[in-house]
This record gives C-alpha cells, structure tokens and sequence, in this order.
C-alpha cells in the first residue's frame, strides 16, 4: 500500500483558508435574533439557526446586505397571513434583487406567530427572498403544501400584536393599505409611501446561537407521513406576488 504524501504548502494553505470561511460563515448564521422595523411598529423574532441552518444563513444573507431596507407588505390574507420580502418602494415598486433558491427544510410546523418560506407553486426548493408571518394555525395546510413550507423563526413577546394589526388592515387587491378607501383602488389612485406598510429595516439584536433554547417550536408530524417530492414545472407562482400587484402599484406612482 502506497503511504500518503504529506501535504503541500499550498494545499495546506487552501484547506485552512476553507476552514476559516466555514467557521467565519458559520459565526454569520447565529444571527439568532432580529427585529423587524416597519411603519406599523418594531417586533423581534427568534431564528431557529440550529435547526434550518440552511434558511436562517440564507434570510441573514438579505438582512446584511440591507436588500429587505424600505421594502413593504405586498399580501395580506384575513387571518391567514401576511408576506413580504419582495419589493422595494422608493416611489415607485421595484423587485429586490434575488439570490440562488435553497433547500426546503419542513423541520417545524406553520402555526400561528412563525415565520417562513415563500416559494413558488410546484417548486419544492424555490425559496428566495419572500417571507410570510403564519396569522393563524396554517398547519394542516402548509405543512404538507409543496413539500411543507420551511418555518424558520417565530415571534416573540408582544410582537404578534404588530403582525396582528398589519393583518387587520383593509386591503387594494392583497397589498395591505393605510388612508387609501376602496373608492381610491378601485380608480387606481396614485399611491404613496405612507399609503404601505414598510419595511423601514430588519436588523440583528442578538448574535447568540442557543437564544432559541427555551422556546418550544411545533415539529412538523405531518410531512413524515408522505414520500419526498421533487421539483418539478407544475402549478402556478401563488406564493410569490402576483405579476399584476405590482404593475397597478407601478401604474398608481408613476406619474
């Protein structure tokens, strides 16, 4: 049997460099705590890095690079839920820049006050950028949905008092609306900032990765009583905001 050759400098080199940026990456990721700063009221929500390590990097990796700054609620459903994550607002709608979609992981179940995944329809691993705060108990729904929607943090304190209030707001179409009447959607009148619900930030307050060691997530039971699905072309982009929410935002600001 051949003896192995020791390792050269260079290789050496590349593998302590690799080792550093798992460790630097891994540092990154227990950005456990964050709070959402909107127009409606801040509230905090705890991450579950240790369990959707995949999703929680991926979410952190918008919140550093600032892309979910001056972005609004596009949907809110009665009781149901509210999602964000895809539009910017400075006048006018903007798609955010999106980064490569991840890997679903349907660890814990969608009841109320969790936070997860958008992702598009018959696309088990589409997520990007959008997500959606769970209203109500949305389990025996999402949790078996196109593979399970990945929960990925939840709210805490009195934070669902802030959700819950964005969620009772009368909407234009699906996007929720603050001193706009129905009359004025219905005309398509021009709409301004102070007419959304924004997303002024989402910022980190606590770096600690065990931050989530009291808290008591719901597992997903029911995602282990069917077989794996896998990507495929069909169904529609109903989790993602329709293409006609934002083309009658753009028609109601520009000028």
């Amino acid at each position: 049997m051949k003896a192995s050759r020791a390792a050269t400098p260079l290789a050496t080199s590349v593998a302590t460099g690799l080792t550093i940026a798992a460790a630097t990456l891994a540092t990154q990721a227990h950005a456990t705590i964050v709070e959402f700063q909107t127009s409606q009221g801040s509230f905090q929500v705890n991450l579950f890095d240790q369990k959707t390590p995949t999703t929680v990097a991926n979410f952190l990796g918008y919140v550093e690079r600032g892309d979910y700054q001056s972005t609004y609620v596009h949907r809110s459903v009665e009781d149901f839920i509210i999602q964000g994550g895809a539009y910017s607002f400075d006048g006018q709608a903007e798609a955010i820049e999106t980064q490569a979609p991840i890997i679903n992981e349907p660890v814990f179940s969608n009841v109320a006050g969790t936070i997860a995944m958008a992702k598009v329809g018959g696309k088990v691993n589409s997520a990007t950028s959008q997500w959606f705060f769970n209203i109500a108990d949305n389990s025996a729904n999402l949790d078996l949905q196109n593979g399970g929607f990945t929960v990925f943090g939840q709210v805490i304190g009195e934070g669902m008092k802030v959700v819950n209030a964005i969620n009772a707001l009368q909407t234009c179409g699906e996007i929720p609306m603050l001193d706009y009447s129905a009359e004025q959607c219905s005309q398509g009148e021009d709409a301004v900032r102070a007419n959304l619900v924004m997303i002024n930030d989402i910022v980190v307050i606590d770096n600690d990765p065990n931050s989530a060691i009291d808290l008591t997530p719901v597992e997903n039971t029911l995602i282990d009583e069917v077989e794996p699905q896998s990507d495929s072309d069909s169904g529609a982009a109903w989790w993602f905001a329709p293409l006609a929410l934002l083309v009658a935002l753009r028609r109601r600001t520009v000028r």
